[in-house]
């Protein structure tokens, strides 16, 4: 089983149009055996440009969706899109797609827990509320966004209804980017799951994103890990046996006591 992890360069100078057709050229220039491709969180607009949400923001019938939908059906691959702003009733959220093969819409979740402090993400969108696994070519698979990451308890409840990977696609900062490198590692240890972490580089809106896009298997070894500063894509072979044989001989979490 193969997996793509785009780790795309954002750079406020670049149109928003012209960034989305440079990235669909690079998924479809994918190798044809690949099965799974991850890209960044709110990678056509950026993270941190939270003042640009609502002037790019789309429903999840919208154009983007229906472009991203198109590149998994002419590709054949599992295409999770990374997120968009995605507007609705009550507002704008951050929502991350997920495509199957045919380029149906297998799955959205809107992200749940939003960065900032009373400002930035957390007053301009719309928090989630639903915890999203889908069954993907990666067996059940957990969904979730950059600053999820921080709480591992979501990852709990994904791993307790069967999930044993987890997409992770993020906008994460190079002055955090320690942290990130650390808890993808912590969330693949601690639910015996493998973690395809996917976040961008560049700078936008002033603030540089740290890379290291990583593959980590179910025990915590990094398989592939990207650059800090380089626009660059992981390939990576994974044996979705693995999981099974770590789990089987060393299955800590049947010693789970609480929760």
């Amino acid at each position: 089983m193969r997996i793509a992890v785009l780790q795309v360069s954002i750079e406020d100078r670049e149109p928003v149009s012209d960034r989305i057709n440079r990235v669909a050229s690079q998924v479809e220039e994918l190798a044809d055996d690949t099965d799974v491709v991850l890209l960044p969180e709110l990678w056509m607009v950026g993270a941190f440009n939270t003042h640009l949400l609502m002037g790019v923001s789309q429903s999840v019938e919208g154009e983007f969706s229906q472009r991203m939908g198109e590149l998994a059906r002419q590709k054949e691959i599992w295409l999770h899109a990374g997120s968009l702003p995605e507007v609705h009733d009550a507002g704008v959220s951050n929502t991350s797609l997920l495509f199957d093969p045919t380029g149906k819409l297998a799955a959205s979740y809107r992200k749940i827990h939003l960065y900032g402090f009373d400002d930035g993400e957390a007053a301009a969108v719309v928090p989630g509320d639903r915890v999203v696994s889908a069954q993907t070519a990666l067996g059940e698979t957990g969904l979730s966004t950059c600053y999820d990451l921080r709480f591992p308890e979501l990852y709990r409840l994904q791993g307790a209804t069967g999930a044993t990977a987890f997409l992770i696609s993020s906008g994460w900062p190079a002055g955090r980017i320690e942290h990130w490198r650390v808890l993808c590692r912590a969330r693949a240890i601690e639910n015996q799951a493998v973690v395809v972490g996917c976040n961008s580089v560049g700078t936008h809106a002033g603030v540089q994103m740290g890379g290291r896009s990583v593959v980590v298997a179910a025990d915590g070894e990094v398989l592939a890990e990207a650059s800090a500063d380089l626009e660059e894509t992981l390939m990576v072979d994974l044996d979705l046996d693995v999981v099974t044989q770590i789990r089987d001989s060393f299955p800590v979490l049947t010693n789970r006591r609480l929760g």
